[in-house]
């Protein structure tokens, strides 16, 4: 009985260990697909800047409305005192291409120093420029899945 109890137990862990039964059905490998080139095509939100303790931060939801993913996709924020001086600004890129249609959260945040006025935003991506259209609403970011 002591065998039969053992046998099990070693079934069990070497189907564990093997990922799964014998046949059982992987999912398929992910398919590359050719990033935008040239111009691309983005909607986003009005930015929303607060103040946070020493910082300013600045959250925007961004959708990819172009045909294929955007790779290298870029963010930068400038700002500027009330003399249209530069001040330093904070760079946001997206780890990994933004598939059509995904939205995606931007946060930038930036040290307050005194003076600062207004901001600008420079969107960019790895192979060209990106045109922007501003919308109400984007719906919110979907899990990542990896």
């Amino acid at each position: 009985m002591k065998h039969v109890g053992l046998m099990i137990v070693a079934l069990t862990v070497g189907v564990s260990l093997s990922g799964g039964p014998a046949g059982a059905v992987q999912d398929a490998p992910r398919k590359l697909v050719a990033p935008v080139r040239g111009e691309a095509n983005i909607e986003l939100t009005a930015p929303d800047t607060k103040v946070v303790g020493n910082n300013v931060v600045t959250t925007i939801r961004v959708r990819n409305v172009a045909k294929g993913p955007i790779a290298g996709f870029r963010v930068t924020e400038n700002w500027f005192d009330r003399d249209r001086n530069a001040v330093p600004g904070d760079v946001y890129r997206h780890p990994r291409p933004i598939a059509p249609n995904e939205v995606v959260t931007v946060t930038l945040t930036t040290p307050r120093r005194a003076g600062m006025g207004d901001n600008r935003y420079d969107f960019s991506h790895a192979n060209g420029s990106i045109k922007t259209a501003v919308v109400k609403t984007l719906p919110a970011p979907a899990k990542p899945t990896t």
